[in-house]
């Protein structure tokens, strides 16, 4: 398991390597006891979290998250909860792409499912998504200083750095111990994580459906779908809700300009199969054989 963790998340062996993982959890390998080790194999997949929704893997993470259901009693809680966000990217999102109706509603379905069962955001989730994009640009800038540092630390020795030995002292300094936190701040903290991933692989779902509106048989299903995430967009966090609102005007601005685009009928969004029923819907054809053009009896006959 270690060794297709190592693997899995390189998408030119995906395909190979989660072929083997799904091999082993047909094969009865994933037990409480290895359970560690195969959430180290879906935890590697899902490094990159748009990855999955590539149209060269999407297959392959499909299969792979739809049979780790089979494993899922092998899993603690908190396993069990990165599962459930991590197949919302994998499976239910995947299954937007497909040109199937039905599977497309069935998505759509369960998507507004686990948007009415989120709860409601809280301040204290507007601060951790605070957080996280203040630690991403922390991260971005300590990159380029580090590298400034090593250009401008060249022919420094160490004794120069640290003439006192303090660094060793320092290194040395026992670090607050994280067992100290009890087991309910633990819990509380991991739900937070949870709920974070469910709610971002939410809006990646809104984002796919949206993008296949131009698609006239999906406009119903995404107009209900992203109708509903509007409707409960308190459940989001504060950037969640603005993303929320800007794709349900984009959506009500394309509902405006179909209405606005009326066919003589006053159908909207007419497809070619729409078109052809509508014109032949009023001709006579008739099922003897085709009239002769010379004007012969036949055809006055025929004509009555």
């Amino acid at each position: 398991m270690q060794k297709i963790a190592s693997h899995i998340g390189n998408p030119a062996k995906f395909s190979k390597a989660s072929k083997l993982a799904v091999q082993l959890i047909q094969a009865g390998s994933v037990r409480p006891e290895t359970a560690d080790h195969f959430c180290g194999i879906l935890e590697a997949a899902m490094l990159s979290p748009t990855l999955c929704n590539d149209a060269s893997v999407r297959s392959d993470y499909h299969t792979l998250f739809s049979v780790a259901q089979d494993a899922r009693e092998c899993l603690n809680k908190m396993q069990k909860n990165r599962l459930t966000a991590w197949t919302i990217r994998a499976v239910v999102a995947n299954d937007l792409y497909t040109d199937d109706s039905f599977v497309f509603s069935k998505a759509s379905g369960h998507i507004k499912e686990l948007i009415s069962n989120l709860p409601v955001a809280t301040k204290e989730d507007d601060a951790v998504e605070a957080a996280a994009l203040r630690d991403e640009k922390e991260m971005a800038s300590k990159e380029v200083q580090s590298n400034q540092d090593v250009i401008s630390s060249e022919g420094t020795t160490e004794e120069e750095s640290d003439p006192f030995g303090l660094d060793a002292l320092i290194s040395n300094k026992p670090k607050k111990d994280e067992k100290g936190k009890d087991n309910k701040g633990k819990e509380e903290e991991e739900m937070m994580r949870f709920l974070k991933l469910q709610r971002e692989a939410l809006i990646n779902c809104l984002e796919i459906a949206a993008k296949r509106y131009k698609i006239p048989w999906c406009q119903t299903v995404i107009d209900i779908l992203v109708k509903h995430a509007f409707d409960n967009v308190s459940r989001f966090t504060s950037q969640q809700r603005h993303a929320i609102e800007k794709l349900w005007a984009s959506i009500r601005d394309q509902q405006t300009r179909r209405k606005q685009g009326k066919s003589v009928s006053g159908k909207l969004d007419v497809t070619a199969f729409e078109s052809l029923q509508e014109k032949y819907s009023n001709e006579i054809i008739s099922i003897r054989r085709a009239v002769g053009g010379a004007g012969d009896r036949r055809c006055q006959q025929w004509l009555g």
